[in-house]
């Protein structure tokens, strides 16, 4: 999609700072964290524009970027717990309409959405 923010980021047209990379996923952390630790993970392709729209032939790319937040919370030593958001449409919060998951750590979030 040629106008969709994620992809010009996944595509190497707007720089961003990487926490991790492979062939299907791109995790590079938010530009306005909610918590020390806030990485955005984002399958490159855009199969997806949120949740709602995930289906047996997309899944696939969902449970990579889970596969990729397993490898962050290890690599970040993220023990002491973490959270694992995605919005939904506009009324949820989501802003970019990319199938998107936000990786919160590093405070305590057992009280908290944010």
């Amino acid at each position: 999609m040629t106008d969709c923010l994620f992809c010009k980021i996944a595509a190497g047209e707007i720089p961003c700072n990487k926490a991790y990379e492979d062939a299907d996923v791109l995790a590079f952390y938010d530009i306005h964290p909610q918590a020390p630790v806030h990485i955005l993970v984002i399958p490159k392709a855009h199969a997806a524009a949120g949740a709602g729209e995930i289906t047996a032939e997309n899944s696939a790319l969902a449970g990579k970027c889970f596969e990729a937040i397993a490898k962050l919370a290890g690599e970040l030593d993220l023990s002491a717990g973490f959270r694992v958001v995605t919005n939904n449409g506009p009324a949820a919060g989501q802003t970019v309409p990319h199938l998107h998951f936000h990786l919160l750590a590093g405070k305590d979030l057992s009280l908290t959405m944010g």
